[in-house]
């Protein structure tokens, strides 16, 4: 085992030994990773990716841990948890994120600073890192709609800044970020009614807490959508809303959700999605995707 004593003679309280997933993960479900730290400024976050490039552990970055399952056996080396790098700035149409900010708190300021683009996106759990990593998006608006250029750094921590045209994206997906450490995106949004989005956004949240399971654990959606269908219509017509293996459990509330129905494991996770994909592609042919990064050995 690495000698990880000046991770925490830097960090302190921002590194840990030993934490389990359940603790910076939506699902709450999944083991161990062996050594977790919270960079708080950017250049932390360098020295860090670089002490474990030249120590040779293996280096993760994860936001808030949403749209993810982190297996039973845990993760090896350094997982860098962004939640601390989360200053949001807006001037004029402008707004610069950086990768740990909240996405839902990105989508709050610019309704409220009279931006429109991104109310509809109200609600999504995930950071900015995530969101520009997966394109993420709701109700017809994608993170990529409104971007402009992204700042990373490369395997060497040499820093780059790709412009939007430079990037490949489409429907939750994004490509070319092998490799990349996002640290921050910068979007421009035009000028809309701020009680207008205000409102947009109060009613994209109720529809989200009034369709949505948001009183268990869970990680969103778990499959992309299918050509011309729905994963949750699809799920839903094979009848396995409320299908459990372990502690995981198809919702009942929407069918494209797993939730944590209490204790369940990375593994019953795991398996629950397998047999839902098996059991939609029995009776309809249609081979779902997964949405969701599987983090480690399944």
């Amino acid at each position: 085992m690495p000698d990880y004593s000046p991770l925490k003679d830097r960090f302190g309280e921002h590194c840990r030994f030993g934490e389990g997933a359940a603790g910076f993960t939506t699902y709450r479900a999944g083991g161990a990773a062996e050594v977790t730290v919270r960079p708080g400024t950017t250049e932390e976050l360098l020295w860090l990716a670089g002490w474990c490039r030249a120590a040779a552990v293996p280096f993760l970055v994860l936001g808030r841990g949403s749209n993810v399952l982190v297996s039973d056996r845990g993760l090896p080396g350094v997982t860098a948890l962004t939640e601390r790098l989360d200053r949001i700035t807006i001037s004029g149409g402008a707004i610069e994120a950086q990768a740990g900010a909240a996405w839902d708190e990105v989508a709050r300021l610019s309704a409220e600073a009279g931006l429109a683009g991104f109310e509809k996106t109200s609600g999504i759990p995930g950071s900015v890192g995530g969101a520009v990593r997966m394109n993420a998006g709701a109700f017809g608006q994608e993170t990529f709609d409104r971007l402009v250029s992204l700042d990373a750094f490369d395997r060497q921590g040499k820093p780059v800044r790709l412009p939007k045209a430079g990037i490949k994206f489409g429907y939750r997906s994004v490509g070319g970020l092998d490799g990349l450490t996002v640290l921050s995106a910068r979007f421009e949004l035009p000028a809309g009614d701020k009680a207008v989005l205000i409102q947009d956004r109060s009613c994209v949240l109720a529809a989200r807490a009034a369709k949505q399971p948001l009183d268990h654990p869970s990680a969103g959606s778990v499959f992309k959508r299918p050509p011309g269908d729905y994963a949750s219509r699809l799920i839903d017509a094979a009848g396995l809303k409320g299908l459990r293996i372990g502690g995981a459990e198809v919702s009942g509330v929407h069918a494209g959700f797993i939730v944590n129905a209490g204790g369940a494991t990375a593994a019953d996770i795991y398996a629950l999605m397998q047999e839902v994909r098996a059991r939609v592609k029995a009776g309809t042919g249609v081979e779902l995707e997964l949405e969701q990064i599987l983090l480690g050995e399944f």
